[in-house]
């Protein structure tokens, strides 16, 4: 049984009396490695090696740290077959999915390859006679990122190439469901030629978050995961002097006008609720059918959910893949049975789906719920399945106030033809991200992820210009050269400009 460790300081290790717990391929619900459990003296560790790794990159040149990014970059092109399949095996999406993941991770190690324009600080000459001012932005020192299963590569991906790139060391906690991707990265990032101890890879489970959270060493925090976590880390890691970035969990609409193209609608609504069998933060889960485009709507995502092939994500064809745990499964199946229980109409039903060769993997079909309300747990819980729930609103006035009211602001989307409409709903819409005839509107690397509300506790987004601001603080410097003959009055009243 192959044991993954953690990566400290340039190399794979046990760390101090390991604990291990198993990782499953969710396809099959077979066992198929085990994964080491760090804690505080692991955590300790890393932050050791970490902190000395800092003392010389973050005095690296900018063209030394864009060249490993870009060597970075390119060995990510080159086995992205090998990650891909490594993802798949053990969280269950199928092998073009984790392609997808690993290019859109990709985009910000592009991102980072231009940080020397980013980077530039200004400069303002002659504020006041003889004086100059200029600013520029320097590393913090050792962060960490705390990952969730989802997107074992891209989530960390819109971390630490940001983080490494400006001149900081990196320690990532990933999930332990599926923790094999992490140390993949590690091995690419030696190759690149990453000095060691500036990437390092600590497993665990609570012991390490916590002990990330409160270590003296860390300067700063990034996490992605449930709203109650996310609320829990901001709260213990701001408590511990540390800057924060905590995305919390989502409830994803998507508004359907009459106007819209419902073929094209339903369409990409479907594969939007059902890729990744909806284990993303940005999966629809709320389909919103406005007046007269409810009926049709639902007949066609029927007929949608219904093509999906659900099956092994390593197997040809496959369009949905299994859900990552076996309480997974259970706890989405149930939640379209109280939904029965609550009134919903079961249009698609996906619980009980067995595939032939893989009856013990954690499989469930997609689930379609038509006249779902507010006040039903499946539309008020984040299922993280594929269940997609049809609420019926009758204008977009009602549907925005629908959205607004929601506690979570990740993503929305709204389908139509009218331009007048999307102006309207882009603007009065209370959501971070906003797709117009786009179902999952994920930003490019440039522009920053991250929503509102309930969607991310405090200030911070992920990755872009936001991301560059999170792991560097600014340092603004006021310069005089007088001539050695020139005499300048010090006075004892507050400097002013003359």
């Amino acid at each position: 049984m192959n044991t993954i460790p953690h990566w400290i300081n340039g190399s794979p290790t046990q760390g101090s009396a390991p604990t291990t717990q198993p990782v499953f391929n969710p396809a099959t619900g077979a066992e198929q490695a085990r994964v080491v459990l760090g804690g505080a003296a692991d955590v300790d560790t890393a932050v050791t090696a970490a902190a000395a790794a800092f003392e010389t990159w973050s005095e690296s040149s900018l063209s030394q740290r864009t060249q490993v990014m870009f060597a970075f970059r390119q060995l990510l092109v080159e086995h992205e077959e090998e990650l891909a399949w490594i993802i798949s095996a053990e969280h269950g999406k199928t092998v073009d999915d984790a392609r997808g993941e690993i290019t859109r991770g990709r985009e910000v190690v592009e991102f980072a390859c231009g940080l020397g324009d980013v980077l530039k600080g200004s400069f303002s000459d002659q504020v006041s006679r003889g004086v100059d001012v200029h600013d520029f932005r320097q590393p913090l020192g050792v962060v960490a990122g705390i990952t969730p299963f989802n997107f074992p590569a891209m989530v960390p991906l819109w971390m630490h190439p940001v983080a490494i790139a400006t001149g900081n060391t990196f320690i990532l906690k990933p999930s332990e469901r599926d923790p094999s991707a992490a140390n993949f990265v590690a091995e690419l990032y030696r190759k690149a030629g990453l000095p060691d101890g500036v990437f390092n890879v600590v497993h665990g489970g609570k012991p390490a978050v916590d002990a990330l959270l409160t270590h003296p060493g860390i300067e700063a925090v990034s996490f992605v995961g449930s709203t109650p976590i996310a609320k829990y880390v901001h709260e213990q890691a701001s408590s511990h002097g540390k800057r924060v970035q905590a995305l919390g969990g989502a409830k994803n609409h998507a508004v359907v006008l009459p106007d819209a193209d419902l073929e094209f609608a339903a369409n990409h609504i479907t594969a939007g609720a059902y890729g990744s069998a909806g284990e993303r933060c940005m999966a629809v889960s709320v389909a919103v059918a406005v007046g007269d485009a409810a009926d049709e709507l639902v007949d066609i995502l029927r007929r949608k959910a219904n093509e999906v092939k659900v099956g092994p994500g390593d197997a040809p064809g496959t369009d949905m893949g299994p859900l990552v745990t076996k309480a997974a499964q259970e706890r989405v199946e149930n939640a379209v049975g109280t939904a029965q229980a609550q009134g919903a109409t079961v249009v698609v039903d996906g619980r009980g789906l067995k595939i032939d060769g893989h009856e013990d993997g954690y499989f469930t079909g997609p689930s379609l719920l038509d006249h779902v309300t507010t006040e039903m747990d499946a539309y008020q819980e984040e299922l993280f399945g594929p269940v997609l729930a049809v609420v019926r609103a009758d204008s977009l006035d009602q549907a925005i106030d629908l959205v607004n009211a929601n506690p979570y602001g990740n993503g929305t989307a709204l389908f139509t033809a009218s331009g007048e409409a999307a102006r309207i709903f882009q603007r009065r819409i209370k959501v971070g991200m906003i797709g117009i005839n786009v179902p999952v509107p994920v930003p490019m690397s440039y522009y920053s992820f991250g929503g509102w509300k309930d969607s991310l506790i405090g200030d911070s987004p992920i990755h872009g210009r936001e991301g560059i601001r999170f792991y560097t603080r600014p340092k603004v410097v006021t310069t005089r050269w007088p001539a050695q003959a020139q005499q300048v009055t010090a006075g004892f009243t507050f400097p002013t400009s003359n």
